[in-house]
């Protein structure tokens, strides 16, 4: 039996209000808020977020790794690959990327679920669009993580039922490679399209499971044409509790990665037994359905849920987020630009720059960061073990304000962390904090970013965040 091991979400913390899109331009916005990737965020660095979430949830280790996206940090280069360095999977386990299209995150989960073996899927995406643009105003940055596979892999907490898809070619939306813009034909247009494409896959996808639409407890329309997603939402025949919000007013539509976020606020609040839909509308119409098993309660207790992470957000003014897109440029600081990564020297310390593997020694127990070969305790050599500390929290012993180094978003806020168990201290930056918020003895925990990009090479390691709720 197929089904879900794990999931996890990951919703950036800054939100941009959309009413500060018209105070600032005259034109555009609208009511409610948007997710916005801060400037040290990525697809990638996302994807980890959530991967993580849903690894810590599922300790069944996968045999594949797939990620889903239309906005990927490198083209060629294979994004999956730093995705699972930095969640430390076995050389193994096999890393694909499904790019191009909104359709690839959904594409990718059907195929995950008529698969064999465990897979690790992740999505995640970035929507911008033009100042003022519809697309600005409606998009969301965010990413999913589901862990599939067999009961024999270990404890699910939901059952695969059945889905199905329906697909015609027409024009919808469109982006050519480059573009920052992307375009859509006439809105009632992509109704007539979306909407009998929709009833075909709801209706097939019912009849595969052995369902009826009165059977399903929960269910989430999704898709970036708000129109055609109210529409087919009203002819599902389903309770009227059951039909869930589609979280564009709060986040935005995230694209690629919305089917499955909206999974994991179906299975965030589901009860045992409950029957879960997702009907996603991208170029066709594809719909999947699960049944939470009795799992699905513990696994949510740990990790931070989708809601949680709505809810608990800092702002950011529409003028750093032009900022942080590049569409406004700043002067930045009087500082030579950060010179490109060593491919050799990143492959060398690839545990310590994905995965953040500090070293032990094993006589004195004195933990180094990064590792070191010869112990600052007693001089041995070459006697440690690697120490994960991905997952460790730590509190802030001093920290400074740098408005002198170069940062896309200055300033730059150091802190000199003590860390938990097993221990170790180290000079980090802070992010996703504003620097009159930073204090010491705050408590802090670890996440993945990238610290800067220099002759189209991404420069990812770790930063501190403050811990919260």
């Amino acid at each position: 039996m197929r089904g879900i091991l794990g999931h996890g979400s990951y919703v950036p913390y800054r939100r941009l209000e959309l009413g500060e899109i018209k105070a600032f331009l005259g034109t555009g916005g609208g009511a409610g808020s948007r997710a916005v990737a801060s400037y040290d965020e990525d697809t990638t660095t996302m994807g980890v977020e959530a991967a993580r979430t849903c690894r810590s949830r599922a300790v069944t280790a996968p045999d594949a790794i797939w990620f889903a996206t239309t906005a990927p940090a490198y083209v060629e280069k294979t994004n999956a690959a730093a995705i699972a360095a930095a969640l430390r999977l076995d050389q193994d386990v096999a890393a694909y990327d499904f790019g191009g299209g909104v359709r690839s995150g959904i594409g990718a989960l059907r195929a995950a679920f008529d698969g064999t073996g465990t897979t690790l899927l992740v999505s995640a995406d970035l929507r911008t669009g033009w100042p003022g643009s519809a697309d600005e105003s409606a998009g969301g940055d965010a990413a999913a993580a589901l862990l599939v596979g067999d009961d024999r892999h270990g404890e699910m907490i939901a059952e695969f039922l059945g889905a199905a898809s329906a697909t015609s070619e027409f024009l919808d939306r469109w982006r050519t490679p480059g573009e920052h813009r992307t375009k859509q034909w006439e809105e009632k247009f992509g109704e007539v399209e979306y909407l009998p494409l929709g009833e075909q896959a709801w209706n097939a996808a019912l009849k595969e499971a052995g369902l009826t639409a009165e059977q399903v407890d929960r269910v989430a329309v999704v898709g970036p044409h708000g129109r055609a997603v109210k529409s087919l939402s009203r002819r599902l025949g389903v309770r009227d509790d059951a039909m869930r919000a589609d979280l564009t007013s709060t986040i935005g539509q995230t694209g690629a990665a919305h089917p499955a976020l909206a999974l994991c606020g179906l299975l965030d609040e589901a009860e045992p037994g409950q029957v879960l839909a997702v009907v996603s509308l991208a170029d066709g119409a594809d719909v999947v359905l699960v049944r939470a098993t009795g799992a699905v309660r513990s696994s949510t207790a740990t990790g931070p849920s989708l809601a949680s992470q709505i809810e608990q957000h800092g702002s950011v003014s529409y003028a750093k987020f032009l900022t942080w897109r590049g569409m406004l440029t700043v002067e930045p600081p009087r500082r030579p630009e950060p010179a490109r990564v060593s491919a050799s020297a990143a492959a060398r310390a690839e545990d310590w720059k994905y995965a953040f593997v500090g070293s032990r020694d094993r006589s004195s127990g004195a933990v180094h960061l990064p590792p070191a070969r010869v112990s600052m305790v007693g001089g041995a050599v070459d006697d440690m073990d690697p120490v994960p500390m991905a997952d460790a929290h730590g509190t802030i012993v001093t920290f400074t304000i740098d408005r002198l180094a170069y940062s896309p978003s200055p300033p730059v806020v150091f802190a000199v962390v003590d860390f938990d168990a097993p221990g170790g201290r180290l000079p980090i930056e802070l992010t996703d904090v504003d620097e009159d918020d930073v204090e010491i003895g705050g408590r802090i925990e670890m996440t993945f970013r990238r610290l800067n990009t220099a002759d189209g090479i991404h420069n990812y390691f770790w930063k501190a965040k403050p811990v919260r709720g």
